[in-house]
C-alpha cells in the first residue's frame, strides 16, 4: 500500500478512469486526477503529490506549458512522468530536458507504466532519506 498522492492529468476521461484503476489495483491510495491543466494547479494549491503524470496534448493549457508551471513559477521538485501520444525524439527530448523525470508513450502497457513510476518513487525516497540524514 502506497498512501502518498499521485496526480494524474489527461483530457481524455476513460483514460483517467483506466490509470486511476492500474493504480488502486497496485496498492496506491491517493489517486488525484484532473481532466486539465488548471485544474491540476487548483488541485496542487491544496496537496503536493508525491509523483506527477501529464499528458502533453490537452486544450487550454498543455502539458509542456504546466510541466514549465510547476518547475519555474510553482517551483515543484515533484518527479513528473510524461505520458504522451507524442513519440518523435524531438519531443521527447525537449520534455526530458524541460524536466519531465521519464517519458512514455500512448498506448502503453499497465506494469510498465506501474515499473516507471516505482523506479521514479524509489529514486525520490532515496533523495528524501539522504536529506534527512544531511539535516540530522
Amino acid at each position: 500500500m502506497y498512501e502518498k498522492p499521485i496526480l494524474v492529468v489527461d483530457d481524455q476521461q476513460d483514460l483517467l478512469i483506466m490509470i486511476r484503476k492500474i493504480f488502486e489495483r497496485a496498492g496506491f491510495t491517493q489517486i488525484m486526477t484532473a481532466p486539465s491543466a488548471e485544474e491540476a494547479l487548483n488541485l496542487l494549491s491544496a496537496k503536493m503529490p508525491a509523483i506527477a503524470v501529464l499528458d502533453v496534448m490537452m486544450p487550454g493549457m498543455d502539458g509542456e506549458r504546466l510541466l514549465t508551471e510547476l518547475r519555474e513559477k510553482k517551483g515543484m521538485n515533484t518527479p513528473v512522468l510524461i505520458l504522451s501520444a507524442k513519440a518523435a525524439l524531438a519531443d521527447k527530448v525537449r520534455l526530458l530536458t524541460g524536466g519531465a523525470d521519464d517519458y512514455m508513450t500512448k498506448p502503453f502497457e499497465p506494469e510498465e507504466l506501474l515499473a516507471r513510476v516505482g523506479a521514479i518513487l524509489r529514486r525520490s525516497h532515496k533523495k528524501e532519506e539522504k536529506a534527512d540524514e544531511v539535516l540530522k
